[in-house]
């Protein structure tokens, strides 16, 4: 088959590589129908990431077709239209018995596919705890419908909105309107926010963010806006998007005494946290990766009419094997508005 391959230091290949096998009897073989390329394998091939070694095939996002299943999994079957989850959980440790999947401590569970093990930017895949790490995508959906449910989606709403505990009519400061800021802030509205805030660097994602934010500014002019929509308080949730320390300390100081600070982002260096301001703010500070709990309850949403993450979608690429010119829009969104890109499922060739 043929796979998107990392070799570290900054290095890729679109290369051929031996098909997955069963290894276990609760793994599935997929059939990758749709793959899409993620802000945190950017950070991996900036050795972001330093424990996934070279030689793995990236990508923890994708939707495939069930091709062979281990005697023990047990629902699901060939022939099965499945999304993959970006966890994996073996439904038996301390952690998946108290539904923090996310952090499964089994060999094959927690952050598997892309990292632990090899991913869906693939013609096939390995997943491991099938039946914990696959949902049965309904026959009238379409793999661009629930792609992004893989992560970004469900990232957003779980680390974000729910960790969060946005409230009807509260003020939510998005920081960073990449394609998880802008899925946090598409959920964000299930909870009826009175105003949200995107606070984004880019003036071309600024542009995107107007479709999903009530407010959008640069961040000279965040603190600002935010007073001015909060009568000088500050937000009650700030959710950083965009994993880097100024913007999660940005976040620390847009969000009002007793708020909220959600961080989404995936971190490679340190930040300051500064007690010397926020140690009276009493403020709560949330971290973590999606348990991946709340997939269905979004599959309705979008399913009614009320999500559309299909509006996500810059790029589009009919086949697998455009991943490296994907790749390329996707590292230069300056040049190429590269949001997400989906590969695969016959979409249409060229920036969407």
């Amino acid at each position: 088959m043929k796979a998107l391959v990392y070799h570290g230091n900054g290095k890729k290949q679109w290369e051929t590589m031996a098909d997955p096998k069963i290894l276990r009897d609760t793994d599935a073989i997929i059939r990758v129908d749709s793959s899409t390329i993620c802000g945190t394998d950017l950070h991996i091939l900036e050795g972001g990431v330093p424990w996934i070694a070279p030689g793995r095939i990236l990508g923890h996002e994708g939707t495939g077709t069930v091709l062979e299943v281990g005697r023990g999994t047990s629902s699901l079957a060939v022939g099965d239209r499945v999304l993959c989850k970006c966890v994996a959980s073996c439904g038996k440790c301390r952690y998946c018995r108290s539904g923090q999947f996310g952090q499964c401590v089994d060999e094959e569970g927690g952050w598997m596919l892309g990292g632990k093990a090899d991913g869906v930017q693939a013609e096939y895949a390995r997943i491991a705890h099938a039946d914990n790490s696959l949902v049965k995508v309904p026959q009238d959906m379409s793999d661009e419908q629930v792609i992004y449910l893989s992560d970004i989606m469900v990232t957003g709403f779980e680390v974000g909105v729910l960790r969060a505990n946005v409230q009807p009519g509260e003020t939510v400061v998005v920081v960073g309107a990449g394609p998880v800021g802008l899925s946090t802030m598409a959920v964000a509205r299930l909870y009826s926010p009175a105003t949200i805030i995107a606070v984004e660097l880019s003036p071309a994602r600024r542009d995107v963010a107007r479709s999903f934010a009530d407010i959008v500014v640069s961040p000279e002019e965040a603190l600002a806006a935010v007073h001015s929509a909060t009568d000088g308080l500050g937000a009650d949730v700030a959710i950083e998007a965009v994993g880097r320390a100024k913007t999660f300390e940005h976040c620390c100081e847009l969000v009002r005494v007793g708020g909220r600070v959600a961080n989404i982002g995936l971190h490679s260096h340190p930040a300051t946290l500064h007690l010397e301001t926020l140690w009276l703010k009493e403020i709560t500070i949330t971290t973590g990766i999606p348990n991946h709990r709340t997939a269905h309850i979004l599959l309705k949403a979008i399913k009614s009419g009320v999500l559309d993450p299909t509006k996500l979608t810059s790029h589009r690429y009919a086949s697998l094997h455009d991943m490296m010119k994907a790749y390329e829009a996707f590292e230069h969104p300056a040049e190429t508005n590269a949001m997400k890109i989906l590969l695969g499922s016959g979409a249409c060739c060229g920036n969407g």
